[in-house]
């Protein structure tokens, strides 16, 4: 799907940031937040944008600055401002009234985590892909070896080279993420968690999904691991399960 319908919108920052908002004038709002160097028109946010207009429910979607068509350098770019650009979009989209199941996809699944404490009013329901919270710290800084941090502390960048991508990593995007400790937190929310996680995904390891249900201490939970699932949960059986899934959540809550 491309950026049809989409629209730009400007940050207090000055920044414009590229989203869609799909007003079906429902009382819920399905919210979903991309990954690290991913966008708005990926497999997973199209299948849920269709899903949520077939079922008649408002869909938000969004590029964090330095991503897909958003502006702004990838490399200026950290955790707090992504998480930042997430709460003001939400603010200025949906109503106060309005219920919100977030869905978090990768790293998405960090800034939906971060944005609790801003929505926990308003908040229904979390529902997690291949999440990959404090990622930057646990499945990068600490693995790599003394000649990467060494470059990344003098040059202030390095770039990674995984599979066919290549991701620019910055100091100050590796400190950054140490001031967005979400895993150490508690969260009494009383509502339905669901979490995705391959069991072939060698990005990031099913301990991480385990390791946020510790943090929601009076949810009703729920661990759905997909055999022979990749990192990515982009193929069409794995969108039918989340999407089956989100609609439990939606009946579980109306």
């Amino acid at each position: 799907m491309s950026y049809k319908k989409s629209k730009f919108f400007l940050l207090p920052s000055k920044r414009k940031i590229k989203y869609l908002f799909l007003n079906k004038k429902s009382q819920i709002t399905v919210v979903f937040f991309h990954g690290f160097m991913s966008d708005m028109i990926g497999k997973k946010p199209v299948a849920i944008q269709k899903f949520c207009a077939k079922r008649k429910l408002n869909f938000l979607k969004f590029e964090y600055s330095g991503h897909g068509k958003s502006k702004g350098k990838f490399t200026s770019g950290n955790i707090s401002k992504w998480s930042n650009d997430a709460k003001q979009i939400i603010k200025a989209t949906i109503k106060k009234n309005n219920n919100l199941i977030f869905v978090g996809s990768s790293m998405g699944s960090w800034i939906a985590l971060n944005l609790f404490s801003d929505f926990k009013k308003q908040i229904r329901g979390f529902l997690g892909i291949s999440s990959a919270p404090e990622f930057l710290e646990e499945l990068m800084w600490k693995k790599f070896n003394k000649k990467i941090k060494k470059i990344i502390m003098a040059k202030k960048i390095y770039h990674l080279e995984h599979g066919d991508f290549t991701y620019p990593l910055t100091k100050q995007l590796i400190i950054d993420g140490r001031k967005n400790k979400i895993l150490n937190k508690e969260i009494h929310a009383k509502i339905p968690i669901t979490l995705f996680h391959g069991l072939n995904d060698e990005v990031v390891p099913l301990k991480f999904s385990k390791k946020i249900f510790k943090i929601f201490k009076k949810s009703r939970k729920k661990l759905i691991k997909i055999k022979y699932g990749d990192h990515s949960l982009s193929r069409k059986d794995d969108l039918k399960k989340i999407c089956k899934e989100l609609n439990n959540m939606i009946s579980y809550r109306s």
